[in-house]
């Protein structure tokens, strides 16, 4: 298997520019808001935000480096030049030893014990080349990372910027010196107008469920996480900036981000993790499946919560994932290190609220965090069990690639550590075209009505805060 020479990847990495200079400021009140701004301020052509744990968000934009991978190619630009190979259908292979060629030459470790940092996107159809099913990969783009010449990192504490030259710096600091603009007004769909956006597609999906009940009850699959994409009208074009600020305003997720890149655009408020992978060796995932509507009235919720927690094909369908979980922990973890952390509790997530588990590991010595993502993705809530027959499930029942829904959105770190959620209740959009994507996770007890319902209440996290320009 060729993933380009060590010589090659050398080369790529030597023409990639550190973070060498950096600049504190005060802390902003409002991050999620000026994150927002540096993303609408045009500094780049491609940028990430992306709010990792702890109410930590982070700001990265570039157009010189970057490193894309399909099925058969792989190609890094830095300074002007472009360095290609083949990938032999291994393309987190190729991808992972590009990026890992960055730490001999990347700038020292910042004050918060990081590497150089790199940002990017994974499709869900990567993971038929994971699982022995190369023939539905496509020829599609499958990974790309960024690899930012400016970074800013806005915490409670600090603003810190970090960048190639300090000319990056200044830009930056200008921008964040000047006093925030007022909010433009935008077009906001009125409550029927997001019941009609999520009601399109629901007959086709009810019959998809139905077959898929099929398969599962003839043997072919225990359980598969059935999709329906609901395209948007071409015009009003949705605002993914607005979007994203108004949505996570109203939602409680486990990460999110906003995003332009490698021919995506995303605003997303991510449910849950596919992996975390610190720099000392410690993974974690976090399945969540099993779901009910959140709404306004507390008494309602509730009873909900308790309907949750006593259903047999919900927990039955969460228990079956965190097994799997545990097992692609165990292929990549110390023997014994694996532990479930959390199992079942109820976790609230915009307009739905999960059962939810976390499961723990530490990763062997010859194991590293691209090896983790490989046995964990995609994740197992967007996908079923066994993952490879769920994987031939959805290629049958479901309409056209998935593209960046069920992948993951990454941030990781040439210190080892890679953070990548999961990509769900998120507007997509692509050319000129713009969709929301749902599923739900059917299994031999599952009725097409309810599998409906539960696309329908993931819908309305994203769909009452898409928000339209008036150009």
């Amino acid at each position: 298997m060729t993933t380009g020479s060590r010589n090659t990847w050398e080369a790529w990495a030597s023409s990639v520019p550190p973070l060498a200079r950096a600049s504190t400021r005060e802390p902003c009140r409002d991050p999620a808001a000026t994150a927002t701004r540096l993303a609408r301020a045009g500094l780049a052509d491609q940028f990430v935000v992306y709010e990792s744990e702890g109410g930590i968000w982070h700001f990265a934009a570039g157009s010189d480096v970057s490193v894309t991978a399909n099925a058969t190619g792989i190609t890094a630009r830095a300074a002007g030049r472009t360095w290609t190979s083949r990938t032999e259908q291994r393309p987190l292979t190729a991808f992972a030893a590009a990026l890992s060629a960055l730490s001999p030459v990347s700038a020292r470790p910042d004050e918060s014990g990081e590497g150089r940092r790199f940002y990017g996107w994974a499709a869900f159809e990567l993971a038929h080349l994971l699982h022995a099913d190369p023939a539905t990969a496509g020829d599609r783009p499958l990974l790309h990372a960024l690899i930012p010449s400016v970074e800013v990192t806005l915490t409670g504490d600090s603003t810190v910027v970090r960048a190639v030259d300090e000319a990056w710096v200044r830009k930056v600091a200008d921008l964040l010196a000047e006093p925030a603009a007022e909010q433009t007004s935008h077009d906001e769909p009125a409550r029927h107008r997001t019941e009609e956006v999520i009601a399109v597609g629901t007959a086709a999906y009810g019959r998809a469920v139905s077959r898929t009940v099929r398969d599962i009850r003839a043997g072919l699959l225990e359980k598969a996480v059935v999709s329906r994409q609901v395209p948007l009208p071409a015009e009003p074009r949705p605002d993914f900036a607005a979007t994203y600020l108004a949505g996570r305003r109203a939602n409680t997720p486990a990460r999110s981000y906003l995003l332009d890149l490698g021919g995506y655009r995303a605003a997303g408020f991510s449910p849950e993790t596919v992996l975390e992978v610190g720099d000392d060796g410690r993974v974690s995932t976090q399945p969540l499946a099993g779901t009910r509507a959140l709404g306004a009235d507390p008494a309602e919720n509730e009873r909900r919560r308790a309907e949750l927690l006593s259903d047999p094909k919900e927990i039955h369908e969460h228990a079956v994932s965190v097994r799997l979980a545990w097992d692609e922990m165990a292929a990549v973890c110390r023997p014994g290190s694996v532990v479930v952390e959390e199992y079942m509790s109820v976790r609230p997530r915009g307009s739905v609220q999960h059962l939810a588990s976390r499961v723990t590991g530490r990763l062997r010595p010859d194991a590293g965090p691209w090896d983790a993502f490989a046995s964990l993705f995609p994740a197992i809530t967007a996908t079923g069990v066994s993952k490879r027959a769920a994987l031939q499930a959805l290629a049958r029942h479901e309409e056209g690639p998935r593209g960046l829904y069920g992948g993951a959105v990454f941030r990781g770190s040439t210190s080892g550590a890679l953070d990548a959620a999961l990509v769900l209740r998120t507007l997509i959009g692509a050319g000129d075209e713009a969709w929301l994507r749902a599923g739900a996770g059917v299994t031999a007890q599952s009725s097409p009505e309810r599998e409906t319902e539960e696309t329908c209440e993931k819908l309305r996290s994203v769909a009452p805060y898409l928000r339209f320009s008036r150009t």
